[in-house]
C-alpha cells in the first residue's frame, strides 16, 4: 500500500537524520556521554511528536465510534417511530465505512418520517374543510405521531369517500335547489325564513351541505309541491265549477274563449 511506502520513507528521513546527527558530533568531537544526552533528547522530542499524534487518532476513531452508536440508537428509534423492521446493519471491514452507510440510512429514515408527517399535515387540512362542510367527525388519528404506511392509506380512502359524498350531496342540491326556486316562481312565494333565503339567496359555494341541510332542503321541496299540489287542485275545482256556471248560463263558445286565456 502507498501508506506503507510513506511510512518506509519516515523511518527512511528518520534514520538519515540520526546519521547526519553522528557523523556531525563525530566532526565535532562529542563525548559518547554527550552524544547520549543528545541522543535521548531526540528521542523524547520524536516521541512527544508521536504520542501527539497518535493521541489525536485515538480521539478521532473514539468519535467515530461514538457516531457509529448514536446513529445505530437513533435510527433503532426511528424504525420503532415509522413502524418498520429493525435494521440490520452490514458488518464493514472499517468504522469509516460503517459510519458512512449508518448516516445514509438515518437520513432515508428521516426523509419517511419528514414526508409522512407533510402527507399528514395536508390530508388533515383536506378532512377539516371536508368536515366543515359536509358537517362529519374528522378522522380520528394522532398528528403528533407518525403515522403507518396502513394509516395513511387508510386516511386517503377516508378522504375518496368524503369526495365522494360532497359530489353527491353537492349535486342533489343543485337539483333541489333549481326545483325550489322554480316552485317558488310558480308559486310566487317569497323567502320568508331564514333557511329558505339561505337555499335561494346565497352562494351555492356557501351552502353547508350537512344530512340535516340535505334533508331540510327535500321537506321544503316537498312542502312547496304539496302547496301547488293543493292550488292545482283548487284551480280544477274552480274551472269545473265555471264550466259548470257556463253550461247553466248558456254563456256563448267566444266569450268562454276570451276567459279560457286567464
Amino acid at each position: 500500500a502507498r501508506s506503507d511506502v510513506v511510512a518506509a520513507e519516515a523511518v527512511s528521513l528518520l534514520n538519515g537524520a540520526m546519521a547526519a546527527l553522528r557523523d556531525i558530533w563525530e566532526e565535532i568531537g562529542i563525548p559518547e556521554e554527550m552524544r547520549l544526552e543528545r541522543i535521548e533528547t531526540v528521542k523524547r522530542h520524536i516521541k512527544e511528536i508521536l504520542d501527539l499524534m497518535v493521541a489525536e487518532e485515538e480521539r478521532l476513531k473514539q468519535r467515530l465510534l461514538k457516531s457509529v452508536a448514536l446513529s445505530r440508537k437513533e435510527i433503532d428509534a426511528l424504525c420503532v417511530e415509522l413502524q418498520l423492521e429493525p435494521f440490520e446493519a452490514e458488518e464493514e471491514n472499517n468504522i469509516l465505512q460503517m459510519e458512512k452507510n449508518l448516516r445514509s440510512r438515518m437520513d432515508e429514515l428521516l426523509k419517511q418520517k419528514s414526508d409522512r408527517m407533510r402527507e399528514l399535515k395536508a390530508l388533515i387540512e383536506q378532512d377539516q374543510d371536508l368536515c366543515d362542510l359536509l358537517c362529519t367527525t374528522p378522522f380520528c388519528i394522532d398528528s403528533n405521531v407518525v403515522p403507518s404506511l396502513d394509516d395513511l392509506e387508510r386516511f386517503r380512502q377516508h378522504l375518496a369517500s368524503l369526495n365522494s359524498e360532497k359530489e353527491q350531496r353537492q349535486e342533489e342540491f343543485v337539483s333541489s335547489k333549481r326545483q325550489i326556486i322554480l316552485l317558488m316562481e310558480e308559486l310566487d312565494h317569497t323567502p320568508d325564513t331564514s333557511f329558505e333565503r339561505e337555499v335561494v339567496c346565497e352562494d351555492e359555494e356557501a351552502f353547508c351541505l350537512s344530512r340535516d341541510n340535505i334533508a331540510a332542503l327535500q321537506d321544503l321541496l316537498k312542502q312547496l309541491e304539496a302547496q301547488r299540489s293543493r292550488n292545482e287542485a283548487v284551480c280544477e275545482d274552480l274551472r269545473s265549477r265555471i264550466i259548470a256556471l257556463w253550461e247553466r248560463l248558456q254563456v256563448p263558445a267566444e266569450e268562454r274563449e276570451m276567459s279560457a286565456v286567464h
